[in-house]
């Protein structure tokens, strides 16, 4: 396991996007399950089969001399789905941190959610935390 250190050269890329999603992981988990992901690929117009990785990502994102926060969402327990691993993409961004950055994610309503993120945030290196009320189940003002 790598734990996550900034490798970007802040002052020699263009840009940095802030939101993008690792549909896929080094297993081969997506990060929503077939319903979803066709009504994601409908709504925003993009490929059914849009099967994002880091490597892949960090690919587009060196080509452009661009760098990119990547993420996943815990989201298992409202969408009975396990989705992907969000220390997978902390740890593929390890290994592409001249372009990534990663973000953690844990379900508020775990019961192990502080833990995970203690995890999260000590032992892989994330840089900061995405949580998406509607697909995770919450309120944003709980």
């Amino acid at each position: 396991m790598s734990r996550y250190e900034f490798g970007i050269d802040f002052a020699a890329i263009t840009a940095i996007d802030i939101h993008t999603h690792v549909h896929v992981d080094r297993e081969g988990r997506h990060a929503l399950d077939a319903e979803l992901r066709a009504a994601s690929a409908k709504y925003f117009k993009s490929p059914a089969d849009q099967d994002s990785t880091a490597e892949g990502i960090a690919e587009h994102y060196r080509e452009r001399n661009m760098a990119a926060v990547v993420f996943t969402v815990d989201a298992a327990l409202a969408m009975k789905h396990p989705g992907n691993s969000v220390e997978d993409i902390a740890v593929l961004a390890a290994a592409h941190n001249d372009v990534l950055i990663p973000f953690g994610s844990v379900d508020p309503r775990r019961a192990d959610a502080l833990a995970r993120a203690k995890s999260q945030l000590n032992d892989f290196g994330v840089k900061g935390f995405k949580f998406h009320p509607s697909l995770q189940a919450f309120q944003p003002n709980d």
